[in-house]
């Protein structure tokens, strides 16, 4: 009348190992079409802009500063000049956005 456990176990069989992963497949698989894949895009749009950041451009910081490119160094940094006179040092990682972009001068 009760079935025990031994007998319960052994009735799965191999086909029911590989039918218990089966959902945690389809999770993972969900997972990175939903999430993992556009933030990927998003990195990577982003290193994007940095990297055609150029002098003139007006730019918003991650601390949410407002100013405009004065200066493009090699070493991972730009210069903001935020008011007349006033210029800062950022990282240029911290760029969030660039409102407006200058146009390349004509060769």
């Amino acid at each position: 009348m009760f079935v025990t456990p031994a007998y319960a176990q052994a009735a799965g069989g191999a086909g029911g190992a590989f039918a218990s992963f089966v959902p945690l497949i389809l999770i993972f698989a969900i997972m990175y079409f939903l999430l993992i894949r556009p933030q990927q895009k998003k990195v990577k749009q982003h290193q994007k802009m940095v990297e055609a950041l150029r002098r003139g451009d007006q730019v918003v910081t991650a601390g949410g500063l407002i100013g405009k490119v004065s200066k493009v160094k090699d070493d991972g940094e730009i210069e903001v000049e935020l008011a007349d006179g006033v210029r800062v040092r950022v990282v240029k990682a911290t760029i969030s956005q660039v409102i407006s972009k200058t146009e390349p001068a004509a060769s």
